[in-house]
């Protein structure tokens, strides 16, 4: 399979090459993670569905060797997420994934309280000076005040790819963390169930009827009244690394939420440094990484 283009104003399209005979089309598509929405789309929003060169509908019985060409219908940005031109740094890029670097203070995508601003608004400013008609397919999320590398797709297929991936655990984020406190252990593993306070819309807390949670972390460096940890969530709840290392004592610097103090720095002391994946087209592996904000690395001086 060949990812063809999804830049410069192309449409997004791939190629496969069947591989047996008497193979119905829709089943080979459905194999390759194409969903009925997604055929149906094509189908009626200009895309295209080739075999060797022919337009030809999903009951087309494949014969080995048949080169196979979808053609996915641009993309209309939401109207509920503005462009903006925002200072960026793009970290890895090919045609169908980008990834960039966070600063603490902005939001992944809009939310009541900061409808401006997202990463959101400003990948479409990207998308639009590259020539790609998408909207902002968010793979990694990452909080408000929380810094580092945020990945996204350029079209819904290779987004649909990597939330499957995230679900079997084969995209690998590893953060690091000025945790308060001085840590008995130098590594260790914090298992524990994580679900909202009941009085709060906002605030989690580790609770017996929670979801399961895991996170596991390392000392980099211990200083007096805290430490410069390595933290690599196992799941994906909702502020797991602040509640966990909150949980066994050790509250993330800044983070006032859950009893950090706001003395040295004033937002969580939380970075994502590391993102790491098997590229889903290409099979290429894919590193990226970001050091520490100069906040944080202020601190450790």
């Amino acid at each position: 399979m060949i990812p063809l283009s999804a830049a410069k104003g192309k449409p997004f399209q791939l190629r496969w090459m069947a591989g047996q005979d008497g193979v119905l089309l829709r089943t080979f598509l459905q194999e390759k993670a194409i969903s009925k929405r997604a055929l149906t789309d094509i189908k009626f929003n200009g895309g295209l569905i080739e075999v060797n060169g022919r337009e030809v509908n999903v009951r087309h019985v494949l014969s080995a060797g048949d080169a196979i060409r979808i053609v996915f219908p641009p993309e209309v940005p939401s109207d509920g997420i503005k462009a903006v031109q925002l200072d960026l740094p793009v970290l890895y890029e090919d045609d169908t994934l980008i990834a960039v670097a966070k600063p603490a203070g902005m939001n992944t995508i809009p939310s009541r309280e900061h409808p401006a601003g997202s990463l959101a608004s400003g990948l479409l400013s990207l998308y639009a000076e590259r020539g790609i008609q998408a909207t902002a397919h968010i793979v990694t999320r990452l909080d408000r005040d929380t810094s580092g590398i945020v990945l996204a797709a350029k079209n819904r297929y290779v987004h649909h790819l990597m939330s499957e991936m995230q679900k079997q655990k084969m995209v690998f984020r590893q953060y690091e963390a000025l945790a308060e406190g001085v840590f008995t252990q130098t590594d260790g593993v914090v298992e524990a169930p994580i679900g909202r306070r009941d009085d709060s819309i906002i605030e989690r807390i580790v609770r017996a009827d929670g979801k399961y949670a895991r996170t596991g972390y390392q000392v980099i460096q211990q200083y007096d009244a805290f430490a410069h940890v390595s933290v690599k969530p196992e799941t994906g709840r909702t502020h797991q690394i602040r509640v966990h290392l909150a949980y066994i004592g050790h509250p993330l610097a800044g983070d006032d939420l859950y009893g950090g103090s706001t003395k040295r720095i004033t937002r969580q002391a939380l970075h994502c440094g590391s993102l790491a994946f098997r590229h889903p087209l290409t099979e290429k592996q894919i590193d990226v990484s970001m050091p520490m904000p100069m906040d944080m690395n202020n601190m450790t001086f």
